[in-house]
Formats: C-alpha cells, structure tokens, sequence
C-alpha cells in the first residue's frame, strides 16, 4: 500500500518559516521524481518545487530564492523548506511520487494547509 504522508503545515506570520514533510512508503523511492505542489482557494494546482533522485531540482519562480525542496533517500521523506513566507503562499501543499523509471504511476498525499496571516 503507498502512502505519502504529510505534515507541518500551519499558521505563521509574514516573513515566517515553515518546514514540510512528506513520508513515504510503499514504493521504491529511488525511482520516483517527488515534489510539492499548492492549490489555494478557487485556484489550480500548482507545482511549487521538485526534486530527482540524483538531487536536481525544479522551483516555480514564485518561490524561487524562498523555498529550498530536499529529499532523504534513506529516509524515504521529502521537505520543503519555506522561508521569507508571504500572504500569497497560503494554500493546501501537497506532496506527489512520479516514477519515472517503470511506467509513470503517480501518488499524490492527502495535503497540508499552510496559513500566511498577521
């Protein structure tokens, strides 16, 4: 059974931090691209940041310079480091496996919201 599991998500103040965590299980990690993506209300959802497991990463401009994307392959986990939080960064995160080795099966997890407020 996969699983993706997320957590920290909550409420900060402008220019705040938060950090994501995604725990995965149920698949072979090394074969999937991981990344988390947003969708706030009435909005699509977005990419925010992506990772290989060789490492390189993908951010949408709008994060870009803010938000740090890591994976531990021991670990099975994936994180997204938020920094410098704006109100406009408020949305439900969702982290998502893609493989791109076998197949392109994806899994996405439940999501986290984040809150951006003073």
């Amino acid at each position: 059974q996969v699983q993706l599991v997320e957590s920290g998500g909550g409420l900060v103040q402008p220019g705040g931090s938060l950090r994501l965590s995604c725990a995965v299980s149920g698949i072979i990690f090394s074969e999937y691209v991981t990344s988390w993506y947003r969708q706030a209300p009435e909005s699509q959802r977005e990419l925010v940041a992506a990772i290989t497991d060789g490492g390189s990463t993908n951010y949408a401009d709008s994060v870009k310079g803010r938000f740090t994307i890591s994976r531990d392959n021991a670990k099975n986990t994936v994180s997204l480091q938020m920094n410098s939080l704006k109100p406009e960064d408020t949305a439900v995160y969702y982290c998502k496996c893609r493989n791109v080795v076998r197949g392109s099966n994806e899994y996405w997890g439940q999501g986290t919201q984040v809150i951006v407020s003073s």
